[in-house]
C-alpha cells in the first residue's frame, strides 16, 4: 500500500481533526477554570492550591511550584519578582545588558524640539552657518583693524 492513498489520506485527516477537537476541549476547560480564578483573590487561590505565600518565600525556596499552567499570571508573576529580589544574583544588575536601560528618554521629551540634524547629512547647516557667523567676525575685525591703521596713519 503507497502512504498517498485515499484511505491513508482520509485515516491522516481523522486523526487531525481529533487532535483538533481535544485541544479545543483543553483550550475550554483552561478558559473556564482562568475565569473560575480570576474571581478569587490571590489568598484565596493560594490556600486552595496549599501553595506558600509568594510574598514570604526566601532565597532558597522552590519557587518552580508557581510556574505551572494551572497557577494564574498574576501569582506567577509575584512569586518571579520575588524570587527576582531575593537572589543576589538575579537583583544585582551589572550594567553589562544591552538592552538593560529605557533609552526612549519619553520622560524627558520637550514640545516643539528642533535640531539642526539632519537625517543623512548630519549636523552640516548647523556648521555651515557657524562657519559663515566665524567668517564674518573676522572679516569685521579685518574692517575694524583697517580702520584704526588709517585713523592711526592720518593723525601724524
Amino acid at each position: 500500500m503507497r502512504g498517498d492513498d485515499f484511505w491513508s489520506r482520509r485515516r491522516a485527516r481523522v486523526a487531525a481533526e481529533q487532535e483538533a477537537e481535544a485541544a479545543e476541549v483543553a483550550a475550554a476547560a483552561r478558559q473556564a477554570a482562568e475565569e473560575a480564578l480570576e474571581e478569587k483573590t490571590d489568598a484565596e487561590i493560594l490556600e486552595e492550591l496549599d501553595l506558600p505565600d509568594p510574598d514570604e518565600m526566601q532565597q532558597g525556596d522552590d519557587f518552580s511550584v508557581f510556574l505551572k499552567e494551572t497557577i494564574p499570571a498574576r501569582i506567577r508573576t509575584r512569586a518571579l519578582r520575588r524570587l527576582w529580589t531575593s537572589n543576589p544574583v538575579l537583583a544585582n544588575v551589572d550594567g553589562l545588558l544591552d538592552y538593560g536601560e529605557d533609552f526612549t528618554d519619553s520622560a524627558m521629551v520637550i514640545e516643539n524640539l528642533q535640531t539642526a540634524y539632519q537625517v543623512g547629512k548630519g549636523m552640516t547647516a548647523h556648521v555651515e552657518e557657524l562657519a559663515r557667523q566665524a567668517q564674518e567676525a573676522t572679516e569685521g575685525e579685518a574692517v575694524a583693524t583697517a580702520e584704526a591703521a588709517d585713523n592711526s596713519d592720518a593723525q601724524p
